[in-house]
């Protein structure tokens, strides 16, 4: 059965196309009886405004556009629901990609976004280069997420990753560990931040740093635990990991308990996102918390305002993050 259209509206409420059009756009110049007759008849045949055609008809979108790093990390889709709460709430639908962390890939779904002429564009997490956001915020207005940037065209919502780690490191040495070594998040976005805040707790409590080279995947986590505890002769394993991310931790237990390790008796582990993973009864994930909603609603906000040009001073969000102490933390036992 076809798609109802506006002139099948028209022809049953017995109004014009043009009439029908102004009801769709919530304009105040219909009266009461004939917006309760468009309605109707609408409600009557099943029909609901197509967004993009009429995007295109008015010159004005009501989409945005979001890029998602990663479809299989619970972080971004936990964003983008904070994003499309704020969205809809204003009038505004998403039409939601992925550039699966690969910069090419995400040029390609940049360059898509684009193409349905959104009223503006969110990227979480992205890794492509600064020149392609700079182009593309030459077409749409942009805000980052999880990314940070000095470009005056484009917003940020982040959360002091520097001080995360920090705080992970913290609490695991209260817990009277020593030998902390960190799985980082390779390329990924904030992962030099974590990183570096990583490094300058370990020296402050007068430790020396280990980092291991990894991905923000359940995958990464495994190859890291498994090559670093392969490589182990002499040397002792560390006592506490922390990972560079929920879904990277969960992978490094798989591995740790594979090789009949506990965690945490033998070895602790901490994560950083705070996503509905960590908090699974199972998983039980110490972590650091970023607030993933409270981040899509900023974002979404901050966007808003590019739209409406209400302002042209770039914003710069920065949340600070907390830790939330579960099962997978403890004093090591020796």
């Amino acid at each position: 059965m076809a798609r109802p259209t506006m002139e099948d509206v028209a022809r049953v409420a017995n109004v014009s196309r043009a009439l029908v059009s102004l009801v769709m756009r919530g304009s105040p110049k219909v009266s009461a009886q004939r917006r309760t007759a468009v309605l109707e008849a609408a409600e009557k045949l099943g029909y609901s405004p197509h967004v993009m055609a009429r995007a295109l008809a008015s010159r004005t979108s009501t989409v945005l556009g979001v890029m998602l790093s990663d479809l299989h990390n619970p972080f971004f889709a936990e964003v983008a629901e904070g994003l499309d709460a704020a969205a809809r709430a204003e009038g505004f639908e998403l039409i939601i990609n992925s550039g699966g962390r690969s910069p090419a890939r995400e040029r390609r779904a940049l360059n898509s976004l684009l193409s349905f002429r959104p009223a503006g564009l969110a990227l979480l997490g992205p890794v492509v280069p600064s020149s392609a956001i700079e182009s593309a915020a030459e077409e749409s207005p942009i805000v980052l997420v999880s990314r940070s940037s000095r470009l005056s065209t484009v917003d940020t919502v982040n959360d002091d990753g520097e001080a995360g780690s920090r705080m992970a490191v913290d609490h695991l040495v209260s817990l009277g560990h020593r030998r902390i070594a960190h799985l980082d998040g390779g390329g990924g976005s904030q992962s030099a931040l974590r990183r570096r805040g990583y490094q300058i707790a370990m020296r402050e409590h007068g430790l020396e740093p280990e980092v291991i080279r990894s991905e923000y995947t359940d995958a990464a986590g495994a190859k890291a635990i498994k090559e670093m505890l392969a490589a182990r002769n002499t040397v002792p394993a560390p006592t506490a990991i922390v990972a560079a991310n929920d879904y990277n931790a969960v992978g490094a237990i798989s591995a740790l308990e594979e090789a009949g390790l506990r965690v945490p008796q033998d070895v602790s582990v901490i994560g950083y996102d705070n996503t509905s993973l960590a908090s699974m009864r199972h998983v039980s994930l110490t972590t650091i918390d970023q607030p993933r909603t409270e981040m899509g609603r900023l974002a979404a906000e901050a966007l808003l305002q590019r739209v409406r040009e209400d302002r042209t001073e770039p914003v710069r969000k920065l949340l600070h993050p907390k830790l939330v102490t579960r099962s997978t933390t403890c004093s090591p036992l020796s």
